[in-house]
């Protein structure tokens, strides 16, 4: 059978199309399924794709793929049964069409089938993301995808890992789970009121969304979501819109002058049909459009005047909920020093069910470790020190090693890069 017949192994097993009636959704027609065992939604994603204008093959067998996959779940680390979220869905089909189109109109490739897709085209599609200047989360969210497909054509080996295409570190698409930099704006010096008014004076609901952020610690999509009407419950924030990956929490009221204050500014703000932030006039995505316009005029974005983003207030929050916990500075803060480790433990796991997070170690993202801030701003042993250490201790390497603060691993590389210069 020729690639372009194919369809992906296991499909016959799959449940039928779901049916029955439809559902407004941010633009999108949702399918609701009375078949699956939980209330589920998929989305219709024929006109989406259909907006394209691929070649008549390229269109029927990606919809077909779609057709069969949009809503199957890969991964197999997920703990929860729900269905996959319809915005997961819609991602899923936006980033494959539009990767299918910049293969066809920029990359030169007349690909004629999904089923062509090669490791030629995703190596460039990643280099072509790079030398955009894509961000690594960007580039790695449409390696899964390309990997969701490729797992529907029955190609699971199809998609490499990002370092299988380009090198992180040249690229600088590095990832650390443990904050290397603080990204909080008060370590940038900012006066984080005085900005947010600049901001409010021209636009006072965008200065109230940032308050949520800096009070609450949410991120942009969840300030933009919240109801605050009816948000507060038993004596704590409910997030439960635009939550990332659907996980509802629970954010403490520890400062209640500050945060009523804001949530009663919201209040005022509501949106008269949603009860949302968004104002009446705006979708959500025509209000984030407007919001980081606006955010970027003032210099909060990653390459503006300021050099940071809405995103540093979720990280100024929780290391200021760090330190109203344990009453000592985060890690990651220059005055920080070690404290007892079970009050630091229960700090890293309060911030993390703040954060949104089901292991207290996610909480690093924002605070860092002694041990990575402490190796990051101690001096980087050289070769030539290296060669040094180990000669002053009679060639012994774990004396050397400790003498230098490293690991012994670390040694040998020093050692193999100082004998690679002597050869040379």
């Amino acid at each position: 059978m020729k690639d372009g017949n194919r369809t992906p192994d296991g499909a016959g097993e799959r449940q039928a199309p779901c049916v029955g009636r439809r559902v407004p959704k941010r633009g999108l027609a949702i399918e609701h399924c009375d078949q699956w065992h939980e209330m589920g939604f998929r989305i219709d994603y024929r006109e989406k794709v259909k907006r394209y204008g691929f070649p008549r093959q390229l269109e029927d067998e990606l919809l077909t793929l779609f057709e069969q996959n949009v809503d199957r779940i890969l991964s197999r680390s997920r703990r929860t049964l729900k269905k996959l979220s319809t915005k997961t869905q819609e991602w899923r089909l936006t980033y494959i069409c539009a990767m299918f189109h910049d293969l066809r109109s920029s990359g030169g490739f007349q690909i004629q089938s999904p089923w062509s897709l090669r490791h030629k085209h995703i190596s460039w599609l990643v280099q072509s993301s790079v030398e955009r200047g894509q961000a690594m989360g960007t580039i790695e969210n449409k390696l899964t995808y390309l990997r969701a497909l490729a797992e529907w054509m029955g190609k699971p080996n199809l998609v490499l890992p990002l370092e299988g295409y380009v090198d992180r570190k040249a690229a600088g698409l590095e990832r650390h789970y443990v904050a290397q930099e603080d990204r909080a704006w008060s370590a940038k010096g900012i006066d984080i009121a005085a900005v947010i008014a600049k901001i409010e004076a021209e636009e006072p609901v965008a200065g109230v969304q940032l308050r949520l952020m800096w009070r609450f610690g949410l991120r942009v999509e969840e300030a933009l979501k919240l109801k605050p009407a009816v948000a507060l419950r038993d004596g704590v924030l409910r997030v439960d819109e635009g939550t990332k990956g659907g996980r509802k929490r629970p954010v403490p009221i520890t400062h209640p002058a500050e945060q009523y204050a804001v949530l009663e500014a919201a209040a005022r703000f509501a949106n008269s049909r949603t009860g949302s932030t968004i104002p009446d006039a705006h979708s959500y995505d025509s209000w984030c459009g407007r919001l980081y316009s606006l955010l970027a005029k003032h210099g909060v974005a990653r390459a503006g005047e300021l050099g940071v983003t809405a995103h540093g207030l979720r990280h100024e929050y929780m290391q200021g909920l760090y330190t109203h916990i344990t009453g000592a500075p985060a890690p990651i803060k220059a005055d920080a020093s070690r404290i007892d480790p079970a009050i630091h433990r229960e700090g890293q796991r309060r911030v993390a069910e703040a954060a949104g997070h089901s292991r207290a170690t996610k909480a690093n993202a924002y605070l860092s470790t002694y041990s990575t801030q402490q190796s990051l701003r101690k001096p980087a042993v050289t070769p030539t020190e290296a060669s040094a250490a180990l000669a002053a201790n009679s060639g012994n390497k774990t004396k050397a090693a400790l003498a230098l603060s490293i690991s012994r691993r670390a040694l040998y590389r020093l050692l193999e890069r100082s004998d690679a210069g002597d050869r040379s």
